[in-house]
């Protein structure tokens, strides 16, 4: 099966002394769509029938991290670096005014972003994330290690563990997922190494420990959530919008920290919308 995902080249740019890869999918006449994944993933991690939707009516750029994947340099330990390396990428994309999509730690990344450079973002969606100081995000690293440990004994995938609930459903959602991921057979992104994961879990925990700002963005948001989310927990929810001055909060019922993919038809549709404008 071909699609606008499966297909478009890995390519890259030069931005703050590094490589960065980078799949540039769609077009339209609103401002592109930046698109920042998760902790321990690549480009090959976005889900196809999650970008594809997307990128059927604007610009979408899924954007590789420093270090990680087919990017070259030394993976980012703190969200303020990646956020300058972010900004750094877009600018020399030649970009404006852009939306950034933010997948958990993706979330934390954007959230840098707007606090460095507001007058980039118009739109932000802010999946499976938290807030600077958010509940049981320096726990993440201990669920993410009782999960592998359990994966290795069970003969489970982790991720099917840490991403997806246990039920009937979740169970379904997590195999039709590893299954999507697979539809790339050529030029795929270089494998995450363990170093990698390693760094972006000091990021992830440096981030849990600090103190909630007080002020807001300016930019609108929408954030989305599932109600079983073990690696940031449901409490976020209720913080996160704090930080904005316009938002909108939708939490997904019997799902877990990939609430994306899990609900990806609802998701992109209440995506689609909000970003229309």
């Amino acid at each position: 099966m071909t699609s606008a995902s499966t297909d478009a080249p890995t390519r890259r740019v030069s931005a703050a002394g590094a490589e960065f890869v980078y799949r540039d999918l769609g077009s339209g006449e609103l401002p592109p769509l930046v698109a920042l994944t998760h902790l321990g993933a690549n480009l090959d991690s976005w889900d196809p029938e999650v970008v594809d939707p997307l990128a059927e009516e604007r610009r979408l750029i899924l954007l590789g991290y420093r270090g990680v994947g087919g990017s070259t340099g030394v993976v980012r330990t703190s969200f303020d670096d990646a956020a300058e390396d972010v900004i750094a990428v877009i600018r020399a994309l030649g970009l404006g005014r852009v939306d950034l999509l933010g997948l958990s730690m993706g979330g934390m990344v954007a959230q840098a972003v707007l606090e460095r450079a507001p007058e980039l973002v118009d739109r932000v969606i802010l999946a499976g994330t938290g807030p600077e100081g958010g509940p049981g995000l320096t726990s993440l690293t201990g669920v993410m290690v009782r999960s592998i440990l359990r994966g290795v004994v069970t003969a489970t995938d982790p991720t099917a563990l840490l991403f997806f609930t246990r039920t009937a459903g979740g169970r379904r959602a997590a195999e039709e997922y590893a299954a999507r991921l697979k539809r790339r057979r050529s030029d795929r992104d270089t494998a995450v190494t363990l170093g990698v994961f390693r760094a972006q879990l000091r990021a992830v925990a440096q981030w849990g420990r600090r103190t909630v700002p007080s002020g807001r963005f300016s930019a609108p948001a929408l954030i989305l959530h599932g109600d079983s989310d073990r690696m940031v927990p449901l409490a976020n929810v209720a913080e996160l919008p704090a930080r904005f001055r316009d938002s909108q909060t939708r939490v997904f019922h019997d799902s877990g920290h990939g609430v994306v993919p899990q609900n990806r038809r609802a998701v992109t549709e209440a995506a689609r919308l909000f970003l229309r404008r």
